[in-house]
């Protein structure tokens, strides 16, 4: 199956100062790449998922490392309790998913789907040692770049009510609050809903 993906162009980043470079869909995934460092500073990849990643295992144990500190936090606790590795591996299936890698180890994840004629954004995720870098900032982009290719205005995601610093990093990529929800059995508010409107 072809890449949904687009041909993306590069911006400056925040892991290291030098240039990123396009990859080309026609390799058969896209997104940024940072040339090879000469003075040995980290190499970041933000990429859609090649079709040979097959380390569900250590997706998920990204996820949970990422995700630890929401325990005690939140109410109802994550979906991602009743995530194993294979159950991530259907995921990707059915939705795309875009990957970090820095210095070739796994630092980053989203997930991404067409809902109502929007991008949801869900599962989104940095390693906590590699928060506050950029790297989110990259995802999101080629995320945004995803969705202009098939013609989505918006971006659409969710943060639990609880997450104040979620909310503000999701403010400062440029989302907007648009609403509240609730899970199941629930008759507070327990979700807070973002959209990021994408310029023409």
């Amino acid at each position: 199956m072809a890449s949904l993906f687009p041909k993306v162009f590069a911006f400056q980043g925040s892991v290291h100062e030098q240039p990123i470079v396009e990859i080309d869909s026609d390799l058969g995934y896209s997104g940024w790449m940072e040339p090879p460092s000469p003075d040995g500073l980290p190499h970041l990849e933000v990429i859609e998922r090649p079709s040979a990643f097959d380390d569900w295992a250590g997706l998920l144990a990204l996820l949970q490392e990422s995700f630890a500190f929401m325990e005690g936090r939140i109410d109802p606790p994550s979906s991602l309790h009743s995530f194993d590795a294979a159950k991530l591996a259907a995921k990707a299936g059915e939705e795309e998913l875009v990957l970090a890698f820095l210095d070739g180890r796994l630092v980053g994840c989203l997930f991404a789907a067409e809902r109502d004629g929007a991008l949801y954004l869900g599962k989104i995720a940095v390693r906590p040692e590699l928060q506050g870098l950029g790297i989110a900032r990259r995802m999101f982009a080629l995320a945004e770049a995803y969705a202009r290719a098939r013609g989505l205005k918006t971006l659409e995601l969710q943060a639990r009510i609880e997450l104040t610093e979620n909310h503000r990093t999701f403010t400062a990529l440029g989302f907007e609050k648009v609403g509240v929800g609730s899970h199941a059995g629930f008759t507070r508010p327990t979700d807070v809903n973002f959209r990021k409107t994408l310029a023409p």
